[in-house]
């Protein structure tokens, strides 16, 4: 009973990682567009494109705020496994991303700055998340 337990509490850690990995490839994607704008538009874009540029960073933002929640439900499931395995995941280091994405810009080359960031965050979670979802796997194969 107890292994049939075990397993259920892997593969419902294995499904919010992968939520979470979807909610991440997303940001990444609308993150990866807001950088290629907002170089456009610190070549001298223009309206249109800072209007283009805002709407991808409005669509990253809404993108992150899901994957904060992901992880953090990502992380309730872990410490479910916990009982049966310790990874080692701390939401924390991931969760600031969202919060440093959100303040307020001062000028272009600041924004594009902070895109970056949040984007090298986006990826530094991916790998993470990967790494303990392979683990996962491994343990109900």
């Amino acid at each position: 009973m107890e292994n049939q337990n075990q397993e259920q509490e892997i593969r419902e850690a294995i499904q919010a990682a992968d939520y979470a990995l979807q909610c991440l490839d997303r940001a990444e994607s609308h993150l990866n567009s807001a950088s290629n704008w907002g170089i456009i538009d610190m070549l001298g874009g223009g309206l249109l494109t800072t209007m283009v540029k805002h709407s991808k960073m409005d669509d990253a933002a809404a993108d992150l705020n899901e994957a904060r929640d992901a992880l953090q439900r990502f992380s309730r499931e872990l410490q479910d496994v916990h009982s049966f395995v310790d990874f080692p995941f701390n939401t924390a280091d991931f969760l600031s991303f969202a919060d440093f994405f959100f303040d307020g810009f001062i000028a272009d080359w600041l924004m594009q700055d902070r895109i970056n960031t949040a984007r090298d965050q986006v990826s530094e979670a991916k790998q993470r998340v990967n790494a303990i979802r392979s683990q996962l796997s491994q343990m109900v194969q």
